[in-house]
């Protein structure tokens, strides 16, 4: 059985099996998630299964370095990854006990992608431009890569809003990365994903609705900072066509539905970092759909953008224009239908 399906296993079985103690952990210590106006949930809920996300992943990424191994930078890129997503699940955590401000879990954002950037070398060098060739970015690649792993923790974190739906955006994402990874034979991009996808799925199974726990902080940041940080490994970075590309249209829905929150939010004249009811999701919601409805809606568009993401790096640049020009045209479209760019009411 090759690795990656090995990795995927172990990640799926431990976080099953994780699930139940992390909800009778967030009950006892009253880590509950309390319904308010702008959640969709009507009675409490233990918010902390990104534990269980977290020991999937985890025991993936022993139980792969134990039978199989890793070599020489993979190992260290590893072990930053592993290292810094736990300091990012330590913030989440806390978040999700202490109510962090916004600017405190800022910080400690930036300083997790900080220690990943500085002490493991995880950097995004280049990327590629529209004729083909490479922008090298020199002395701004520490600061573009550190808001590459902090804005996609943060899209992420902001998509979270109903039962299933960052769970299974993330899973979408993290198999298409995957795919693309093996047909371009990087075989530690593709164990890495494969983990965060089998994880991801585990914890769905307690998660889709009605959910009997939500990911929390702990684990829509987790995901979300793994996802940006396996997306800029060496490995990944020496192959132009999913530096960045592939992460950014695999992830294209919650960073389009970001994107619209801070358009929304500063036409609204409010501040960047306040919640509102306009998320896609909400949006969906308020046009007749029910929960289920909204979010497997939502997987369908996250999986068209993942295919597109694999069509990109396989077609010519001429059908790649085509293609990114399509998705151009329906994200428009579904902008003015739903009204996400307009101010909350």
């Amino acid at each position: 059985m090759p690795i990656y399906v090995w990795a995927f296993a172990a990640a799926l079985i431990v976080s099953l099996l994780a699930m139940p103690a992390v909800i009778a952990l967030a009950k006892k210590t009253g880590a509950m998630d309390a319904p308010n106006a702008r959640k969709v949930h009507k009675k409490p809920v233990p918010r902390i299964g990104g534990l269980g996300i977290y020991a999937g992943f985890m025991a993936a990424i022993f139980f792969v370095a134990i039978n199989f191994g890793f070599d020489g930078e993979q190992a260290k890129e590893t072990v930053g990854l592993v290292l810094s997503g736990s300091l990012i699940v330590a913030l989440g955590l806390l978040d999700d006990y202490k109510n962090l401000p916004a600017k405190v879990k800022l910080l400690g954002q930036i300083f997790a992608a900080t220690f990943l950037v500085l002490f493991f070398d995880v950097r995004i060098d280049f990327v590629t431009d529209p004729f083909g060739g490479y922008l090298y970015l020199e002395w701004f690649a520490i600061p573009a890569t550190i808001f590459w792993l902090v804005g996609l923790t943060n899209t992420v974190n902001l998509i979270d809003g109903l039962d299933g739906l960052a769970a299974g955006v993330a899973s979408i994402a993290s198999i298409t990365i995957m795919f693309v990874a093996l047909d371009q034979n990087l075989i530690l991009v593709a164990v890495l994903t494969a983990a965060l996808a089998g994880a991801a799925v585990g914890f769905l199974k307690y998660n889709f609705n009605p959910a009997e726990i939500f990911m929390g902080d702990t684990g829509s940041m987790f995901l979300g900072f793994m996802l940006a940080g396996i997306s800029v490994t060496g490995s990944v970075k020496s192959v132009a066509t999913i530096a960045l590309i592939v992460p950014i249209f695999a992830l294209a829905l919650p960073i389009l539905d970001t994107t619209f929150a801070i358009v929304r939010r500063f036409r609204g004249g409010v501040p960047i970092f306040k919640p509102d009811k306009g998320h896609l999701h909400h949006r969906l919601l308020s046009v007749g759909f029910t929960q289920r409805q909204a979010v497997l809606l939502m997987y369908v568009i996250s999986a068209l953008f993942g295919l597109s993401a694999i069509a990109m790096t396989e077609v010519s640049r001429q059908v790649a224009v085509l293609i990114l020009l399509i998705i151009i045209v329906a994200i428009v479209y579904g902008v003015k239908k739903l009204g996400i760019a307009r101010p909350a009411k």
